[in-house]
């Protein structure tokens, strides 16, 4: 309240040019509703309200639903991610094939069975030895 106990309208007013140039640029991509909220300390549903009143693509009774940056980068990262283990499975595949038909050239070659070998003496492991 002012001296005179008039009351001060808060309220700002907006030109529908600024209207439209926010709903302009949320179109082209140049800013989100979150960058435009921030930057003109201007509520998300006022915002959202002026797209839905001047968007051109906007349709009657069709919500506007707008993803944020950090779930873009998320998925971004998460694709990555599925990539690099893809990549990384189909080496240990290769290995695993590699390893395979060294077992069988050394069955053909050596006439030697890698794989049921069962003269071979089981290694000591972890006994105990005694002090000398």
């Amino acid at each position: 309240m002012i001296k005179t106990g008039k009351r001060v309208n808060k309220r700002r007013r907006y030109s529908e040019e600024f209207k439209r140039k926010l709903v302009s640029d949320y179109e082209t991509g140049k800013m989100t509703v979150l960058q435009m909220e921030r930057q003109y300390r201007i509520s998300n549903t006022l915002i959202y309200r002026w797209i839905y009143q001047f968007s051109a693509y906007n349709e009657k009774n069709v919500t506007v639903v707008e993803m944020k940056d950090s779930q873009i980068n998320r998925v971004k990262e998460l694709e990555k991610k599925v990539n690099e283990l893809e990549r990384a499975v189909g080496q240990k595949q290769m290995t695993i094939d590699f390893l395979e038909k060294m077992i069988e050239l050394a069955k053909e070659h050596y006439d030697i069975d890698i794989k049921k070998n069962s003269f071979t003496p089981h290694s000591g492991g972890s006994k105990k030895t005694s002090k000398k």
